[in-house]
């Protein structure tokens, strides 16, 4: 199975929806999708994703599924060092990084801060219900692996946002979200691609095979958007 996790267009946040640019990006990303024999779209109930799936939609003429749970991941961080109003996927790393639990797939979750906020009840819904949904289309969470009850090469494409979807791709490659929050950039528009990959029979794992690409935007000269990453130097 293939799983495609596609970050929204460039955001107009005020109204939750894109700016000209994001829909320029939507509309070129739909040139690449509807190339790709799709067994089921779901999408984001917040404006930018429904926005950026419809390009797509439209063009294949067919429908998405809304997954609350799609939505950003917005639990409030308590901890004094959040750089965005207490933004879990935001924080500044001169402080995060001093805390070592924070790298750790089983303790990310332990500090004070974590708990305060509830951030592992969002992150264990989000996540449940993503399991939920791959058992229906043939794989089995077991621990930190799947059970390939019925293997397929089926894609599937999710239009949601940078932090939801680092949460996905910590819980299918057991990383600490902490750090793919804070090490990766996906631009938006990117397509991040994930696959099943079946070594012993019956017995799958998730190998993740491209991040945020965006060439779907540079085929047509459009540069990716900078939304969703910091200037280089301070100085900038």
């Amino acid at each position: 199975m293939k799983i495609l996790i596609v970050r929204h267009g460039d955001p107009d946040y005020s109204v939750d929806s894109l700016t000209e640019k994001g829909w320029r990006e939507a509309e070129y990303l739909s040139e690449r999708l509807k190339q790709i024999d799709v067994k089921a779209f779901y999408v984001s109930p917040l404006g930018r994703a429904k926005d950026t799936a419809s390009c797509t939609l439209k063009k294949v003429g067919a429908t998405a599924t809304e997954c609350s749970w799609l939505r950003e991941f917005r639990p409030q961080n308590t901890a004094p060092f959040s750089a965005s109003n207490g933004v879990i996927w935001d924080q500044l790393p001169q402080t995060w990084m001093t805390e070592e639990r924070f790298f750790s797939a089983d303790q990310w979750f332990e500090p004070q801060s974590m708990r305060d906020g509830g951030v592992k009840q969002e992150y264990d819904w989000v996540t449940g219900c993503f399991d939920a949904l791959l058992e229906q289309h043939g794989y089995r969470r077991k621990e930190n692996w799947y059970e390939a009850i019925r293997p397929n090469n089926d894609t599937l494409v999710f239009f949601c946002h940078f932090g939801v979807g680092c949460v996905l791709l910590s819980h299918l490659l057991h990383v600490s979200p902490m750090i793919l929050w804070h090490g990766l950039c996906a631009a938006p528009s990117s397509v991040t691609t994930v696959v099943t990959e079946e070594r012993r029979e019956g017995i799958a794992a998730f190998r993740m095979s491209s991040y945020g690409d965006t060439s779907h935007l540079y085929v047509h000269g459009e540069e990716p958007a900078f939304a969703g990453r910091f200037c280089e130097c301070y100085s900038n």
